[in-house]
């Protein structure tokens, strides 16, 4: 499913029109990320919740030269789904 397709999912399933329904989606996509750069993490019941999971400095290898890199520390936005999900899926 693109973006295209959940914002008609959510016109048709909330009876909004598509523009509102795309700005709805657009706000949710803007403040989980300003959450998520803030440090914050966004909980929904049953969903799931958003996080920034920490990775550390570490070393790998360049695949085409075989020699060492260092790899820089780094954050990465993850989610990890609820129970209800979980359920729904199964």
């Amino acid at each position: 499913m693109k973006k295209t397709d959940l914002v008609n999912a959510i016109a048709d399933a909330a009876d909004l029109s598509k523009a509102d329904a795309g700005r709805a989606l657009d706000a949710f996509i803007n403040v989980v990320t300003k959450s998520l750069k803030a440090g914050d993490s966004v909980t929904l019941t049953g969903f799931g919740t958003f996080d920034v999971r920490k990775r550390a400095a570490r070393q790998g290898r360049n695949p085409q030269t075989g020699a060492t890199i260092k790899i820089k520390a780094s954050k990465n936005p993850g989610f990890k789904a609820g129970k209800a999900l979980k359920d729904a899926v199964n």
